[in-house]
């Protein structure tokens, strides 16, 4: 079914609640391992259907979030979704003590008990008025930046299409650009402060409730972290330290080199990777999706048939649009069984990437879409970015098609951004490990604690406030993730280290690296994290080995690479 004919109706809330409530009392009673399994898999149906409701209303919304009628749509969900919990948490008691668990274990593994375990230690009926207050807080920030316009040459653009003009090659206008950009936070840095600063203390309130701390803990338990620790992310940030700010540093110096700049660099300065210019698409939207195309249909015969079902059903929306929200994503359409890509084109590389990495998280939801139960269709969240991050790296034979002259660039930018990218995403993860381990800091302090921290993780950004939004400790306010989904950016960080094991596979024997990416992709979400790499034959992040080995292969690989001819 097209997206456009899929029929969305607020459901009545009170119906929602007496089916859920019916099917937890049926489960309770049954008399039979099958009469407990078919309770089971009722709830998985209507439960897609449920879900999928709240999916297309956020999507509409998302492409415009000034339509009233989707904006009203996501204020019921915002409220119901926590009151809804309150029965996903009963259902999940009501698994644990079943009399056939042993049975339901047999059939579908015992990774569903352990996350159903996992989810009882994030929610109470007492954080169901907090968790309506962050759903309102987190669509008030996205909101507030979908609506940004920013002044620029007699214009005014969305934060998106800002974007190409942050990496324009002309020194002055790539400036003006950062400059303008950074002053739209400055004029509305009051209400992202005081959005994060009661989500902050929101969060807090929740975890204290619950009997932790304060957050991080249930913070941990809410990213649905089933095989690794706090512990295990501070050992993993140490090596990034030890092997990724080094070698990140040594790329920036070659590219103030070939820029021709003082190192440290400026943000703007930062952003230019080459004298003539980033790499950009060769085509337009349609060019793009087009080759886009002949990369899965000659990749293989399960990304041709996904992709092919992507583009006839309209599951694709990208053009960057007035009143749109920023960023891009991948959801799933459950009761279609169908995935979703989100995304805003702005002429950069990124409209590239965006056609292999959303379609990567695309790719496993369509592969694994009739799996049961349905939370093993994904992973846990650094799970799935292995999925998108490494099938980045297998568009590299299609690049020409999708760069044309630039690219030689593209390889380059892109493997050397996939290693820059870490410790910045590493410094989003300890930045907020401190917010909430002090939840009382004022937002100056806050602003503070990034500065120092970029001092750490970024020591090529010259802080000598030529970009004061920037250069002050503001710039992570303009990072999603932080306001409406804590602790989930470290995902990335150890998502792309395993990318980069594909990226060296692939550079062996391309053929040999997609087995291994389909063993595993298949595998969905049907162990943890550390077993889907095993059983896939890859190494662990959390192994130190590992990131120096790739760092070790992607340097030689840079240091190798010809550039003659480009400036």
């Amino acid at each position: 079914m097209k997206f456009s004919q899929m029929p969305y109706e607020r459901p009545d809330l009170d119906e929602v609640k007496a089916e859920f409530g019916r099917l937890i009392e049926h489960l309770q009673k049954a008399g039979s391992y099958e009469e407990a399994r078919g309770v089971f898999l009722d709830m998985e149906n209507y439960s897609k259907h449920v879900s999928t409701l709240e999916t297309l209303a956020s999507i509409r919304h998302s492409i415009d979030t000034r339509d009233k009628f989707y904006d009203e749509e996501m204020n019921f969900w915002n409220a119901a979704g926590p009151e809804l919990n309150e029965y996903s948490q009963r259902w999940s008691m009501a698994l644990l003590e079943s009399r056939f668990r042993p049975d339901f274990e047999k059939e579908y593994g015992t990774l569903m008990f352990v996350n159903a375990e996992i989810a009882l230690k994030t929610f109470s009926p007492e954080i169901i008025p907090e968790l309506q207050q962050e759903n309102d807080l987190t669509t008030r920030y996205e909101k507030v930046l979908a609506s940004a316009q920013v002044p620029f040459e007699g214009k005014t653009y969305t934060l998106s299409q800002m974007t190409p003009f942050k990496t324009d090659a002309d020194d002055d206008r790539r400036l003006a650009a950062w400059k303008a950009e950074g002053q739209w936070y400055k004029d509305n840095q009051k209400e992202l402060d005081d959005i994060y600063d009661q989500l902050v203390h929101l969060r807090d309130k929740m975890g204290k409730k619950l009997g932790y701390e304060g957050y991080t803990t249930l913070g941990y338990y809410r990213m649905g972290r089933n095989c690794y620790t706090k512990d295990d992310v501070e050992k993993f940030r140490a090596a990034v330290v030890k092997y990724l700010v080094p070698l990140a540093d040594q790329i920036y110096r070659r590219q103030a080199e070939r820029l021709g700049k003082t190192y440290p660099m400026s943000f703007a300065d930062n952003a230019l990777e080459f004298r003539s210019g980033n790499p950009r698409p060769a085509g337009d939207a349609d060019a793009i999706l087009a080759h886009g195309k002949k990369f899965y249909d000659e990749l293989s015969p399960e990304t041709s048939e996904f992709f092919n079902c992507m583009l006839d059903n309209e599951l694709l929306d990208v053009l960057s649009t007035e009143g749109k929200e920023g960023g891009g994503y991948c959801t799933s359409l459950a009761e279609y069984e169908v995935p979703f890509i989100f995304a805003n084109f702005n002429g950069t590389q990124h409209d590239v990437e965006v056609v292999t990495h959303e379609a990567g998280h695309a790719f496993a939801d369509y592969t694994n879409r009739k799996a049961v139960p349905a939370e093993y269709v994904w992973p846990s969240m650094e799970g799935c970015e292995v999925h998108s991050m490494s099938m980045e790296f297998f568009a590299w034979p299609w690049a020409e098609g999708f760069f044309g002259k630039d690219t030689r660039k593209f390889y380059y930018s892109h493997l050397s951004g996939a290693l820059t990218f870490i410790p910045y995403g590493t410094m989003v993860d300890h930045f907020q490990h401190i917010v909430f381990e002090k939840p009382d800091m004022t937002p100056a302090e806050r602003h503070g604690v990034w500065k120092e921290l970029l001092g750490i993780y970024m020591p090529w950004m010259r802080l000598d406030g030529e970009i004061p939004f920037y250069s002050e400790g503001e710039g992570w306010q303009r990072q999603h993730h932080i306001y409406s989904m804590p602790f989930y950016y470290i995902d990335y960080c150890l998502a792309q280290t395993v990318a980069l094991q594909f990226w060296a596979r692939i550079q062996k024997d391309q053929a040999d690296a997609w087995k291994h990416y389909m063993a595993y992709t298949r595998q969905g979400g049907r162990y943890v994290f550390t077993e889907l790499l095993k059983n896939a034959g890859l190494d662990s992040p959390f192994e130190e080995v590992c990131l120096r080995t790739v760092c070790e292969a992607a340097d030689r690989w840079l240091r190798d690479f010809d550039l003659t001819g480009i400036l």
